[in-house]
């Protein structure tokens, strides 16, 4: 397999009317900020003509590819993006880009420099900036990070942000554990976000990879796909169904002790 430096891993579920802005956006940042990349967008089943659209838009620029997958969820189309990666380094990106593409440039340095395996985005703490997020959403946002913290993985502020880069080999050990959000996953016929995140960086943690948090800037951008209440408990039950396969030596990770700075 021929390796390059970066792969963008972008999940896409009915994302016909922002996908070519999001990909130029993509594209036009990494030609400048990479020596050699890839983008991989996942559909997840779109039903409008998202996939169409990112084909035309391969026929110009090599370095995008279609991973056309059964609607199974965003979580799945992330793992079977990792799975297909063949970058130095991996950078999950929303197809919103809420968090614009140079942010990837604060994540790297943590990277690069301190040499950090898992550097993820957070919307918390000084320095982080939400803008235009709804109340409510915020408050659910919170209580569901209390739930994860309390439950599987005290002092990660903000497990959700959808921005997140690992190094190629701890992304291909973490994702390739996966249970709930691999291999197994089952079609669905609702949008599901999941808790993959969850998944993932209790993985991690469990392997004994360094985990680092770095504020963003993230722009709410309004969706009608999801049920907040619904897919909200859904979310909590597989975070508790993480914590039982974790106790249960499901994950087959090495017990050793990860740092959360």
């Amino acid at each position: 397999m021929n390796q390059v430096e970066f792969s963008v891993i972008t999940p896409a579920y009915n994302e016909q009317d922002k996908i070519t802005s999001s990909l130029t956006q993509i594209v036009s940042f990494m030609r400048e900020f990479s020596e050699s990349f890839e983008i991989l967008i996942c559909n997840d089943g779109s039903k409008d003509k998202t996939a169409e659209v990112v084909r035309q838009y391969m026929e110009d620029v090599p370095e995008v590819t279609l991973l056309d997958n059964p609607h199974k969820g965003k979580g799945f189309c992330i793992w079977d993006g990792v799975m297909h990666a063949k970058g130095k380094y991996i950078y999950v990106a929303d197809a919103d880009l809420s968090a614009p593409m140079p942010e990837l440039k604060k994540l790297f340095v943590w990277m690069k420099d301190h040499d950090y395996d898992v550097v993820i985005g957070t919307r918390e703490g000084i320095g982080a900036r939400r803008v235009g997020e709804p109340l409510i959403r915020h408050i659910m946002g919170r209580v569901f990070n209390l739930w994860i913290q309390v439950l599987v993985l005290p002092g990660i502020d903000d497990t959700q942000c959808g921005f997140k880069l690992f190094k190629g080999e701890v992304a291909q050990a973490v994702f390739s554990r996966f249970i709930l959000y691999g291999a197994k996953a089952k079609v669905t016929n609702k949008p599901y976000l999941g808790a993959y995140d969850v998944e993932a960086l209790y993985i991690a943690r469990m392997l004994g990879y360094k985990i680092k948090e770095i504020p963003v800037t993230w722009t709410y951008v309004k969706t009608s796909r999801l049920s907040h209440i619904r897919d909200s408990l859904k979310m909590a039950f597989d975070v508790l169904r993480i914590k039982v396969n974790g106790i249960l030596g499901k994950y087959k990770s090495a017990q050793k002790t990860s740092t959360i700075v």
